[in-house]
Order: C-alpha cells, then sequence, then structure tokens
C-alpha cells in the first residue's frame, strides 16, 4: 500500500511572503485603531470647543438680553436659537431662566419643560462642558449664564452636539484611512509579492531546510577536494578559499575580503586570475610550486565574479622533465646502437678481407674515444647524478651537430654537495639551462655549448654557456618569465624551462644571471650556498 506523500514544507520565500503579508496587515490595523482613538478624542474636544463659543456667543448677544426682559421670551429667542443652530452646526441651543425652565429647544414641544442636566456651576457665574443624555440622547454640552448689567444671573444658555453626530464624523475619517490604509496594504502585498517572486527564482524554489543542508554540502565537498578552489566578486576580491587554494597559493585564513592584485602572487598568476576571459590549463608557477589554473566567469546578465581552479603539477612536471631526458637518452642510444652497427660491419669485413690489424686498430679508435669522453667528464666532474646527465646530454646534443664540452675549470667531487641540495633539483637547473643552450647553438657556425660545474668556497657554480644569437640586453630579465621564449610555440608550448630553473634557484636562495658569452652566445650563471643540513633546518627550506 502506498503511503500519500507529505505535504512539502512552504519553500523560503513563501514564508516570508507570508510573514511579511501579516507584518503589513498588523501595522496597519494597529495604525488605524490608534487613528480611531486619537480622532475620536479630538473631535469630543472640538465638540466641546465649538459648544462652549456657540454658548457664550449666545450669552452675550444684545438681542438675548432684551428678549429676556419681555413678558414672553420663547417668542424671541426660539426662531434666534434656531437659526444659531442652523449657522453653527450645533445640535441644540437651548435658553432657559435660573430655574432651568427652557425658553428654547429644537423640539417645540420641550419648550417649558425643566432643562436635564447640570447648571450648578453655571449658576455660581462657571462656563463648563460635559457629556450627559438628555432629551435628544447623549450629547457632548457646555451651559454658561447670562448675565446682566449688574452680573445678576438672569438665565442660561446649553449648546451641544449629540455624540452620534461626534460618532459618525469619527466613523467618515476611519472609513476613508481603512481606504487609504488597503490601499498600502495592496501595494506593500504585490511588491511583497514581487519580491518574493524573485528571491524565488534566485532560491531555485527551495525551503529553508533544503538550503541549509545544500550548505552543508557545500562546506563539506570544499574541504573534501584537494584541488584548490577559489572564488572572485566582481571586484576581483576574494569571496571563497578551500583548504587546498590556500595551500597550493600559500595564503593564510584571512585572504577572503581581499583583491588578488594584494596577495602577493607572482604577475603572471595575477594576471590570469585578473583576466576576464576564461583560462584553460593555462601552467603558472608560484615560489615552489608548477600550478595547472583553470578560470571561468560566473555571469548572469552582468558579470558577477570568476571561478578559479589550480591543480598541483609539481611533481608531474618534474617526471615530465625526466622523461625528456629519458625519451632523448633512449633516442640517442638508438642512434650509437645504429653506428655501433656500421662500425661492426666494417670490422667483420676488414676481417674478411684478411685486414685483421686494420680491424682491431679501426675498434680500439672507436672505444678509445668513447672511453675518452666518460674520463674527461667523471674526472671533472664526481657526482654521479650530475656525471650521468653531462654524459646524457653530451650524446643528445651530438645527435643534434652540438658539441657539449666541459671545461676545464669544472671540479665537484662526489660526497661535496649537502642533503639540503637534493640531486633532482640539480637535473633540474642543469638539464634545463643546456636544453636551452642547444636549441640556441644549433644551427649556428660553430654549434657549441660549454658547461661548468665548481665549488667556489661556500657556494656551487654552474655556467653553462652557448654559441648562438644570444640574448638581447632588454629581454634579460624577461627570458626567466614563464610562456617567454623567442623560438615559436611547439606542441608542448615553450617558455616553462628556464622559469622552472628560476624557481628551482630561488627555492635554494641562490642566485641565477644571464649576460654575453665571450665570442657570442649567452651565458648562464647560477650560484648555490652549499649550506649544511644542520645550517639550513633553521631556515625550513632546502
Amino acid at each position: 500500500m502506498r503511503l500519500p506523500d507529505l505535504p512539502r514544507p512552504r519553500s523560503l520565500a513563501g514564508q516570508l511572503f507570508a510573514m511579511q503579508a501579516v507584518l503589513i496587515a498588523v501595522l496597519v490595523a494597529g495604525y488605524a485603531l490608534f487613528t480611531y482613538v486619537s480622532d475620536r478624542g479630538q473631535a469630543e474636544q472640538a465638540a466641546r470647543s465649538q459648544a462652549t463659543a456657540v454658548a457664550r456667543s449666545v450669552a452675550d448677544s444684545p438681542s438675548v438680553h432684551s428678549a429676556i426682559r419681555t413678558a414672553r421670551p420663547s417668542a424671541e429667542l426660539q426662531p434666534y436659537a434656531l437659526r444659531i443652530m442652523r449657522d453653527t452646526g450645533v445640535d441644540f441651543v437651548t435658553i432657559m431662566d435660573p430655574q432651568g425652565i427652557r425658553w428654547t429647544h429644537p423640539d417645540a414641544t420641550q419648550i417649558g419643560g425643566r432643562f436635564r442636566g447640570n447648571t450648578a456651576k453655571a449658576l455660581r457665574g462657571d462656563t463648563f462642558t460635559e457629556t450627559y443624555t438628555g432629551t435628544l440622547g447623549a450629547s457632548v454640552r457646555a451651559v454658561t449664564p447670562i448675565e446682566d448689567g449688574d452680573g445678576k444671573i438672569v438665565g442660561l444658555v446649553s449648546a451641544g452636539i449629540k455624540v452620534e453626530s461626534i460618532s459618525k464624523r469619527v466613523q467618515d475619517q476611519v472609513t476613508a484611512l481603512f481606504a487609504v490604509a488597503g490601499g498600502a496594504l495592496a501595494l506593500g502585498a504585490i511588491g511583497t509579492y514581487l519580491v518574493n517572486a524573485s528571491l524565488r527564482r534566485h532560491t531555485h524554489g527551495m525551503n529553508a531546510t533544503e538550503l541549509s543542508r545544500m550548505h552543508d554540502y557545500h562546506q563539506a565537498a570544499l574541504h573534501a577536494v584537494r584541488e584548490g578552489l577559489l572564488m572572485l566578486d566582481g571586484q576581483y576580491k576574494v569571496a571563497l578559499i578551500n583548504d587546498g587554494g590556500r595551500e597550493l597559493l600559500g595564503v593564510s585564513d584571512e585572504v577572503v575580503g581581499q583583491s588578488v592584485a594584494g596577495l602577493g602572487l607572482p604577475a603572471p598568476l595575477t594576471g590570469a586570475l585578473l583576466a576576464s576571459e576564461p583560462r584553460v590549463d593555462e601552467v603558472h608557477l608560484t615560489a615552489d610550486r608548477v600550478l595547472v589554473v583553470n578560470t571561468s566567469p560566473v555571469s548572469g546578465g552582468e558579470r558577477r565574479g570568476t571561478v578559479v581552479t589550480l591543480r598541483d603539477v609539481t611533481e608531474l612536471q618534474s617526471l615530465m622533465g625526466e622523461l625528456d631526458s629519458e625519451r632523448g637518452f633512449t633516442q640517442a642510444l638508438r642512434s650509437q646502437a645504429h653506428e655501433a652497427a656500421n662500425r661492426l660491419h666494417t670490422v667483420v669485413s676488414l676481417i674478411e678481407l684478411g685486414r685483421a690489424q686494420e680491424a682491431v686498430d679501426f675498434a680500439t679508435a672507436e672505444l678509445e674515444l668513447a672511453q675518452a669522453l666518460t674520463d674527461q667528464v667523471v674526472a671533472a666532474v664526481g657526482e654521479p647524478v650530475l656525471a650521468a646527465l653531462l654524459l646524457g646530454k653530451t650524446a643528445q646534443a651530438n645527435e643534434r651537430g652540438v658539441e657539449l664540452v666541459v671545461s676545464q675549470e669544472s671540479t665537484l667531487d662526489d660526497g661535496v654537495l649537502p642533503e639540503s641540495l637534493p640531486a633532482r633539483d640539480l637535473v633540474t637547473i642543469l638539464g634545463n639551462l643546456i636544453d636551452n643552450a642547444v636549441d640556441a647553438a644549433q644551427g649556428s657556425m660553430r654549434a657549441r655549448v660549454t658547461v661548468t660545474a665548481s665549488t667556489q668556497g661556500p657556494e656551487l657554480l654552474l655556467r653553462v654557456a652557448d654559441t648562438g644569437a644570444g640574448v638581447e640586453p632588454a629581454h634579460a630579465s624577461l627570458v626567466f618569465e614563464r610562456g617567454f621564449s623567442t623560438k615559436p610555440s611547439g606542441p608542448g608550448g615553450r617558455g616553462l624551462g628556464l622559469a622552472l630553473v628560476r624557481q628551482a634557484v630561488h627555492r635554494h636562495e641562490g642566485t641565477l644571471s644571464v649576460a654575453g658569452a665571450e665570442g657570442g652566445g649567452a651565458e648562464f650563471v647560477v650560484r648555490l650556498p652549499l649550506r649544511t643540513t644542520a645550517a639550513a633546518t633553521p631556515g625550513g627550506r632546502g
């Protein structure tokens, strides 16, 4: 049996709409009630003032004083009182003698009867107001004395407005107020609906529980992803960065809210992050890492920011360098194997022709030439990793028509290099410098690369000179930037080798420079401090 679906909780936008509609209704109703009470009090006070003014005017009227002294005061006072009522808008004007016997009344049948109300204060010469229920119903009235020239009270005047009339005035005002309030409520409801409709679009109709769950997933995903994730707002300030991004960029937790330009990143990487167009799989270098950077702008009618992903390929780049070297070694061995086969055929042919001595001399000369090259390199550079690198690069250079020579100044014994200077970094530095020099020297009149590796006091000196076209002085600092190259870009891209050299040199607090070589070409010089492991430990680098 299928259970009935439970009602889905109202969305956050719907809850906000209901709350705002109720809030507006309560505010409007409260204001209307306050206005009703306030207006009623003001209307009663205005009625008291109006009744007092009318009563005092009648009491001071000369025609009233004259009519009181006649034998039939009502004959003259009744028409006068009705006219005053009509002109002033009061509901009654009652003129009476000091004993309270009416001379006038809106209802002529009530003339001659006793006034219903209090007159004691008026008989003492005071004017007062009160709310009293008389022959016309409840009314707000004023009672004042009529005095003759000697100050004697010769009559009383009462003018009043019925409470019913006051209530009608207030009701008319409140009705108008409720009409305005209703219009305000309708406009507020429409505005609230439009705002919440927009909110529903932005929240995709999700309720608060769903938004909270999505936020939890979002936070968990940010911490779980090992790649770097960086989000920039429309002003290129850091809006969000995960743990991987902080580690890869070498920044702290306080970078949120800071501009990318102020993070102290390398200029090419900063330029990529500030670019408005997307970047795809661009390789950039930081102080000690090789990063692949991808950027994608966030837009929704306008530029809202940029999403950046960072991938660490430092180890991969190192392995690729080693793979390129191995590939070069393999090609050199293949070529040498081909040459060895040709020489072996020559030796065999000389033996078949009966020229045994000439065959021995030919084979011995080839062995002596190869052994002499090996002896020269090993004698100059006793460090096994660098010696192997130089032998391999020599074979590679020969295959490309470039002579690679280890200078006589090279003196680097085995065991000189400290543990703080790993062989992998030396291979990166010297291997890329030699590859760059071979590229530059290839095709020149005397294609030659000279390598010097020696120790000078507390420093390791690596010098690579070529016979190529050299480096223009204006490009002396640019050649070490990622992407700079004087050659057309190949399938794998160029301009990364010297940048990797500079990164490794700076990581070991060394120096790197380029200048013109003797006889033309360029000469790259690297100096690295030969620190022991104990001395290198406090610096935290090596």
